[in-house]
């Protein structure tokens, strides 16, 4: 399956291969032989990423977002709920195989996670790295773990009893209220009716013994952090940033789905500027 639109700055490439969708914006005016691999987080998908896609593209950079198995359009080739992080990974090396130059890596949420399972168990050779409102380096429990029960403790009792993380999205207002503040571009339940299962598993595997972060990594990494984030800590988001020696930005008025708030376009203008500083 493959759906092509044009438009005055690029060309926007959707397919489904080998069970995986790909929305790819090629611009007109190609001004960076590096291509962005975009990683959607959890309950999300390819989709999430159209905005930063459409300006990003009008400042010359070609971009590829994917979504995993059961996410977006891609099918799921199994219960999503027994999803695991070496499967995720799996899906992603692939796609950077698939490029024909190394991209640099941008992973929100749970796919900042996986770009730092990247770095540390396949290739730490990436151009660059950005991690949008990513779980911390360490693990999801500690100051996460603690907003999440603050905020939703029937939530947290259900995702430990099912292996699925979808209580904590179980309507619209939940869902909201941990992705999203006032403004954003996506309304609740326009928001909720995009989102899909995840496994809990997930979320298991981003800790010890399981998970320890790669030490002083050679891909140069920029860490957003949003400061009404629901989900990531502002203290935990710092810690990781200075494990990594990443330079760490802190998003003002903003909650965990960067990409989609009110400021979006402000935030991936400050991406595009780190970017040509260290591309």
């Amino acid at each position: 399956m493959e759906a092509v639109k044009e438009t005055e700055h690029y060309t926007i490439i959707t397919q489904l291969n080998d069970g995986i969708e790909r929305i790819t914006y090629t611009p007109r005016d190609r001004r960076r032989d590096t291509p962005i691999l975009m990683q959607h987080g959890m309950w999300h998908g390819a989709w999430c990423w159209a905005e930063w896609q459409d300006l990003l593209a009008k400042q010359g950079w070609e971009s590829h977002a994917i979504s995993l198995p059961g996410h977006g359009a891609s099918p799921a080739q199994k219960s999503v709920r027994f999803s695991t992080m070496g499967g995720y990974l799996k899906v992603l090396e692939q796609e950077v195989c698939r490029l024909p130059n190394k991209p640099i890596l941008m992973g929100h949420s749970m796919g900042g996670a996986l770009a730092q399972w990247y770095l540390k168990k396949v290739a730490d050779d990436l151009p660059a790295a950005v991690l949008v409102a990513s779980w911390t380096a360490h693990s999801t429990m500690g100051d996460g773990a603690l907003l999440h029960l603050k905020r939703d403790p029937v939530g947290f009792m259900l995702v430990g009893c099912t292996l699925s993380t979808h209580p904590f999205i179980r309507n619209a207002e939940r869902a909201s209220s941990m992705l999203i503040t006032e403004g954003a571009i996506y309304k609740p339940e326009e928001l909720y009716g995009k989102l899909c299962e995840e496994s809990a598993l997930v979320l298991n595997q981003h800790n010890p013994p399981l998970w320890r972060p790669l030490r002083n990594p050679k891909t140069p990494m920029l860490w957003l952090s949003a400061e009404r984030d629901a989900v990531v800590s502002l203290k935990g988001a710092r810690k990781s940033a200075e494990f990594y020696g990443a330079d760490f930005r802190v998003i003002d008025d903003a909650g965990h789905n960067l990409m989609m708030e009110k400021n979006y376009a402000e935030t991936a203008q400050e991406i595009h500027h780190w970017l040509t500083t260290m591309t």
